[in-house]
């Protein structure tokens, strides 16, 4: 029989060669690329899982760490009150900012941190949030103030700041205030009227809600705050730009003069505040300046490694108690490792 005519071919060792040994390695081959792949895909969904987890539990840390900061600073708020006599300014305990600090210090005196854990820094600093214009004075029995509305147009033209930019705010704060619902009664009757009412902001980076541009709003940052009711200026821990707004007829040279003396000594009235300025002093009331102040801002920042948590609230501080009226946490930031 000649060699086209057998059935199978011989190898040169005299073996012959079978098809069904070539598909037999060829279904092994697809096996074992099949187990491969179900065997990463399950080690990455594990590796997946603990990193989750593992992000949880940092975030349930600092979330703990952070809350426990700031009822700290609540307390300190609580005793200043107690002992200041209703006067707040700068050279108060709770005014100085507390620098990056390693926690680790204090939790390894308890036997609590032991080496190879997170290393986990805090930083934070209380500020008067009536130190600023209150953006809320601006509407005063369902009105536009026309003193306020003048102390605010002091500020932009200093800031350089359109003017017609605060127009466009004072009109729709006044519109987002008589549409806040307070009753069912006032609910049902503004139902149809909500979608065309703006939001009330609680910072102010959420003024763009009222009208401001982005750029305006970030400009005002330091210069003003929104509180939920109108407030008196806090003459101690002004700055000089408030000072000069918030008072007709005093410029900034004399609004600097003015921070410089209650550095030395902070007033204790506001009667001490005429006698201290003289005539520049006519200008002081009851009304729209003080000398203490019941709203302040929060502001903690935790680092564990290379993970930074921030978060802001604002409190209220009546007789005493200190409430915590809103809280904000900003999403974790990852730093970037440092050049090696």
């Amino acid at each position: 029989m000649s060699a086209a005519r057998q059935p199978f071919a011989k190898s040169p060792c005299g073996m012959k060669r079978s098809p069904e040994r070539g598909a037999a390695l060829l279904t092994a081959m697809l096996i074992v690329a099949l187990v491969a792949t179900l065997a990463s895909a399950a080690l990455w969904q594990q590796w997946r899982q603990v990193e989750i987890e593992s992000a949880e539990r940092g975030r349930s840390q600092s979330a703990w760490m952070m809350t426990g900061a700031l009822d700290w600073t609540r307390l300190i708020l609580r005793e200043d009150g107690l002992s200041s006599g209703g006067v707040d300014h700068l050279g108060e305990p709770w005014a100085l900012p507390v620098q990056e600090s390693k926690l680790s210090n204090f939790l390894s005196q308890d036997q609590k941190w032991q080496e190879g854990d997170a290393e986990v820094f805090l930083s934070g600093q209380i500020t008067d949030a009536q130190s600023r214009l209150n953006v809320r004075n601006l509407i005063e029995d369902g009105q536009v103030s026309k003193a306020q509305l003048a102390s605010f147009a002091r500020l932009f033209e200093r800031l350089n700041l359109p003017p017609q930019e605060l127009q466009t705010l004072s009109r729709q704060l006044q519109a987002a205030l008589q549409n806040t619902p307070t009753t069912s009664a006032t609910s049902s009757a503004t139902a149809g009227n909500t979608a065309q009412t703006p939001l009330l902001p609680q910072q102010t980076a959420q003024l763009v809600w009222l009208g401001l541009s982005p750029s305006t709003a970030q400009a005002l940052e330091g210069f003003v705050s929104v509180l939920p009711e109108a407030t008196p200026v806090n003459l101690n821990t002004a700055s000089a730009e408030v000072l000069m707004a918030s008072l007709p007829g005093l410029d900034l040279a004399a609004a600097r003069q003015w921070v410089a003396q209650r550095d030395k000594a902070p007033w204790p009235s506001l009667d001490a505040v005429r006698q201290t300025v003289g005539a520049a002093g006519t200008g002081v009331n009851e009304q729209q300046h003080s000398v203490g102040s019941r709203y302040f801002e929060v502001r903690g920042r935790m680092r564990i490694d290379s993970v930074v948590q921030q978060d802001l609230a604002l409190v209220r501080r009546e007789a005493n108690q200190v409430r915590m009226l809103w809280r904000v946490r900003s999403p974790q930031l990852t730093l970037a490792p440092p050049l090696q």
